[in-house]
């Protein structure tokens, strides 16, 4: 089953997809994301220490994990987003840094598509399984996205940060 954050079940949200308006296309992520085996940005040692300088990746809930001074193999392609092939959590990641293995993919828009919306979208849609196995290859990258033109894109990551910034706001005047 895919499920997206809210419990939603997505197979039976996409039959929506066809109201959509005529300017949006309806794509598989494998269309629109490339995506990049971790093997060269893979740390050697995890010995992690608070002052070294580069960030090591996880996409769960830690994300950052430690620090290290390695300094051979950085990611530097930035934007660029992290998934865990095994739990299908995602990030948007903005700096530099290495990873702990090789579950991680990193991906990477195609041209005329915004990062930012590929990562919401990402955010909140999970695939729920019961078995422990690699999800990119075999289903995420097969599911449906509907991508508005350009410019809606980019009025939808507005909207949706500036909410956010809201939320925030009212979080910490509590």
């Amino acid at each position: 089953m895919i499920y997206n954050k809210y419990g939603n079940n997505i197979r039976e949200c996409i039959g929506h997809y066809k109201n959509l308006p005529d300017s949006w296309a309806i794509c598989k992520l494998e269309d629109i994301v490339d995506y990049e085996q971790p093997t060269a940005y893979i740390v050697n040692s995890t010995s992690y220490k608070d002052n070294y300088p580069i960030p090591v990746l996880t996409a769960g809930k830690s994300f950052i994990i430690g620090y290290t001074n390695e300094v051979e193999g950085i990611y530097s392609k930035l934007p660029c987003i992290i998934f865990d092939d095994f739990t299908t959590d995602s990030k948007l990641v903005n700096f530099p840094f290495k990873v702990k293995s090789s579950a991680i993919k990193i991906l990477q828009v195609k041209k005329g598509i915004e990062i930012e919306f590929v990562a919401m979208f990402m955010s909140i849609t999970r695939l729920i399984g019961d078995t422990h196995k690699r999800y990119w290859i075999s289903e995420y990258s097969k599911l449906i996205i509907p991508v508005p033109p350009h410019a809606e894109q980019k009025r939808i990551i507005d909207a949706a940060y500036k909410a956010f910034a809201k939320l925030d706001t009212i979080m910490e005047s509590l």
